[in-house]
């Protein structure tokens, strides 16, 4: 049967891995806003890319609706120099008519045409002109994005090998200790900015708030029979026999 932990060997694996942890959040901190800057550049990256994709294939459609306005103008000015030539050869007045109707017909057809490829060819402007403000935009993302990744492979490069010691050890000192106290510790260090869950006490005052410890705390905790939390922000407390002169300069 294993013996269970001493509050005192308890308090010093809170504190060594609260040291551990310290020094993985300031790896973090080096790395700093990086990771996401570059996930949200990959996003929009990605996003002008099908944007361009679209216009690109709007583009075509618009272009071919043009050729086929332009090949329906010419098909109508043909069949008009047709029905001329079949006016000298008319013997009546009636053939007459129904050719000079169907000339008129071909004639509107162009000029709705041409109209029609006007305005085409106005928007297909305006489309080319979004395109290549968006390929531009695509152009200046990417040189960023690559940047950016740039930069954070330097900082992964350079942190890789001691952030993998460091989460490794964090596992290792994590197995021994009981899962209630590490659910206390991860909830108040999700809790403050720093990351702190285990504080000294330094001058009757608790080094993660700064509030005062009343004296029987402050010696309740050097007696270690119990595992204490600040009464003001719930960190847990150590008194300076836990901490190493080593893990002083290192908090």
């Amino acid at each position: 049967m294993a013996v269970e932990a001493s509050i005192s060997d308890k308090l010093t694996m809170l504190w060594n891995l609260q040291l551990n942890d310290s020094l993985l959040d300031e790896i973090q901190i080096l790395k700093g806003e990086l990771p996401m800057e570059v996930a949200d550049l990959e996003d929009e990256v990605a996003g002008l890319d099908t944007r361009i994709k679209k216009m690109k294939a709007a583009l075509k459609e618009s272009e071919q609706e043009i050729t086929k306005m332009q090949t329906s103008s010419k098909e109508a000015d043909a069949n008009i120099k047709k029905y001329q030539k079949q006016l000298e050869e008319v013997k009546n007045n009636r053939e007459y008519e129904a050719l000079q109707k169907e000339i008129e017909l071909a004639k509107l057809d162009i000029q709705l045409s041409e109209k029609r490829v006007r305005e085409a060819k106005a928007g297909l402007d305006g489309k080319k002109e979004s395109m290549a403000l968006a390929e531009a935009k695509f152009e200046s993302k990417q040189k960023e994005l690559e940047a950016k990744r740039v930069e954070l492979q330097g900082v992964i490069e350079k942190t890789e090998t001691e952030e993998k010691r460091l989460r490794k050890q964090s596992d290792k000192l994590r197995e021994g200790i009981e899962a209630r106290l590490i659910n206390a510790y991860d909830k108040t260090r999700r809790t403050y900015r720093n990351g702190i869950a285990v504080a000294t006490v330094e001058r009757n005052s608790c080094g993660g708030c700064f509030n005062n410890v009343p004296p029987q705390v402050h010696l309740e905790i050097g007696l270690h029979k119990r595992v204490i939390a600040c009464e003001h922000c719930g960190r847990i407390l150590v008194d300076q026999s836990i901490v190493s002169p080593e893990s002083m300069v290192a908090a």
